[in-house]
């Protein structure tokens, strides 16, 4: 069985498409605005697609050719001289076009069908009628109008795609940030067993190795199955309870409509990741870390919580705004703006992170 065209999902080709639904929209609004007060759409219809050229070649050259090679570098005066040059070539072309090809065909309709719009039939020499005050006024003023509609658009949609395009490499680099500083933690972790010659080292390989699949791989896409992000979670929490053993409380608890729901992946994780980072692993004696996750009608509201240690290391004071943490608030006014709360709570023995997220809101990138 055949697939479908290739060309149809070609740029190029939707490209070409964009702008022949554009030109032909633009012919029907003409058409119907001028054709009001005529006794047909017929002679409107057939005076637009007269200037349809004009106004197709003054749009390409401003926008193909003008704007990318002046506008762009900064070329400011050689741009107003140029645009300045083009709009008035396309309006002296516009006269003529009026001039051979619409006044002449107005005037004889106007005497033959003895309608009331008045149409002069000027006389004088050919420079004389195409550089006519009124009517020389009327073309600048008619082949700028639609073009720079067209040019707004344009501009508009640059605009946008340029925005969309920083976004996702603001969003990549986030989400880039995520890999070598769980990496960092989670070899930390493996160093201390392995000094200590610790027969869990290879199961802390083989689940390093399963979350960083995760990360490589399952999360190269704008949203993951939440289920699939929570397993994610406790496989990182198996491979910190293999470390701390009993000298660590840890309660995760899992409700709720989880089930065809999907996340941003590595939203949750760089919280987990704090808890342990920054309370388990540097408090001495026993520790404890409480997560909760809930779900009740497509809002995720994630709770961590962990012991807090009696003295605070410096190098925790000089680096207490966190990376994860910080990455994580970035990509929620991303991906989720006004749909998300982050609260950082902290009291005389705890630390607390409670996250709120509207799943259903998130943005598409």
């Amino acid at each position: 069985m055949q697939g479908r065209p290739t060309f149809m999902n070609d740029p190029k080709y939707k490209r070409i498409m964009e702008h022949t639904i554009f030109w032909l929209v633009a012919l029907v609004i003409l058409t119907l605005y001028f054709g009001a007060d005529k006794p047909n759409y017929w002679i409107p219809l057939r005076n637009n697609l007269g200037y349809m050229p004009l106004h197709m070649a003054y749009f390409y050259i401003v926008g193909y050719i003008i704007v990318p090679k002046y506008l762009y570098p900064k070329k400011y005066f050689l741009f107003l001289i140029a645009l300045i040059t083009c709009c008035f070539m396309i309006a002296v072309f516009a006269r003529i076009l009026d001039i051979l090809y619409v006044d002449p065909y107005m005037f004889e309709l106007q005497k033959t069908m003895n309608i009331r719009f008045v149409w002069e039939k000027m006389e004088g020499t050919f420079t004389d009628k195409i550089l006519r005050p009124y009517y020389f006024t009327n073309a600048v003023k008619s082949a700028n109008l639609l073009v720079w509609v067209a040019l707004c658009i344009k501009f508009f949609k640059m605009w946008y795609e340029r925005r969309q395009a920083a976004t996702e490499a603001e969003l990549n680099f986030l989400k880039g940030q995520i890999h070598p500083h769980f990496l960092f933690n989670t070899l930390n972790n493996l160093y201390s067993l392995t000094i200590q010659q610790s027969p869990k080292s290879p199961d802390v390989v083989m689940g390093l190795s399963d979350i960083l699949r995760y990360m490589l791989y399952e999360c190269n896409t704008e949203a993951i199955s939440l289920t699939r992000d929570i397993e994610i979670i406790e496989s990182y929490i198996a491979l910190e309870k293999l470390r701390y053993e009993d000298r660590l409380e840890l309660n995760l608890s899992v409700s709720g409509e989880i089930a065809d729901i999907e996340i941003a992946p590595l939203l949750m994780l760089p919280l987990i990741e704090n808890a342990f980072k920054h309370g388990a692993s540097e408090k001495v004696g026993d520790a404890w870390i409480s997560i909760d996750i809930s779900v009740r009608r497509n809002v995720l509201k994630l709770k961590v919580s962990n012991s807090k240690p009696e003295l605070i290391p410096e190098d925790i004071i000089r680096h207490k705004g966190h990376i994860g943490l910080s990455n994580v608030q970035k990509r929620l006014d991303i991906l989720y703006p006004n749909a998300h709360e982050l609260k950082l709570f902290e009291e005389e023995d705890m630390f607390a992170a409670i996250l709120e997220l509207e799943l259903d809101k998130r943005i598409s990138i």
